[in-house]
């Protein structure tokens, strides 16, 4: 322990004045901040860790700020891990698809540590991760399906136009032997032009 005074000249006359009359100094520690922190994206979480002098692993305890990349820190979020570990998992439920995020970590003496006691560190430096984006249908297996889905009813249309069409021209037929043929040539030119139009 130390005893902590000052002293000076005030004045023409010299004094002492007592800052601290038990000085501690591992009662008054400020850590350097986490290094290396680095991320990883699945699925299903993100995994962040970062690293810490192996003696003070034990005796630490962190808070993680993290946020939207383009957003301001006033506004970030934060999570303390759950345990001493160098370590925490954002769930990706907590993250939106295809955006980037930014996370940052300090650290200080756990509130459980009888021996030292401190402050928080400075911010560590960041790491930046993005949750996957969900995959999307490519444009030609879009239009694949589309016509896939159009085929059916577009048939079913053509074959019940074809015989609608048919079963007027036999009436034609019966009333107008003469016209029998040209009429049946003209009624299967539109029939064909009709379908053409209708699958395209």
């Amino acid at each position: 322990g130390y005893r902590v005074s000052l002293q000076g000249n005030f004045f023409g006359r010299n004094h002492t004045y007592t800052t601290f009359a038990e000085y501690n100094p591992r009662k008054h520690i400020k850590l350097d901040p986490p290094l290396n922190i680095q991320s990883n994206v699945t699925a299903s979480k993100c995994q962040i860790w970062w690293s810490v002098p192996w003696y003070l692993v034990e005796i630490l305890q962190y808070e993680l700020q993290y946020k939207e990349y383009s957003m301001s820190w006033e506004i970030a979020l934060n999570k303390t891990p759950p345990s001493s570990l160098p370590q925490i998992e954002i769930e990706a439920t907590e993250l939106r698809s295809g955006i980037a995020y930014i996370a940052r970590v300090r650290c200080k003496v756990s509130e459980n540590e009888d021996s030292y006691h401190s402050q928080w560190s400075e911010w560590s430096q960041t790491t930046v991760f993005q949750r996957p984006g969900v995959p999307k249908l490519s444009e030609k297996i879009l239009n694949t399906r589309t016509m896939q889905f159009l085929f059916i009813p577009l048939s079913f249309g053509t074959l019940l136009y074809l015989f609608w069409n048919c079963k007027l021209s036999s009436r034609w037929q019966k009333a107008s032997p003469a016209l029998t043929f040209p009429h049946q040539l003209l009624s299967f030119s539109r029939s064909i032009i009709c379908t053409m139009g209708i699958l395209r």
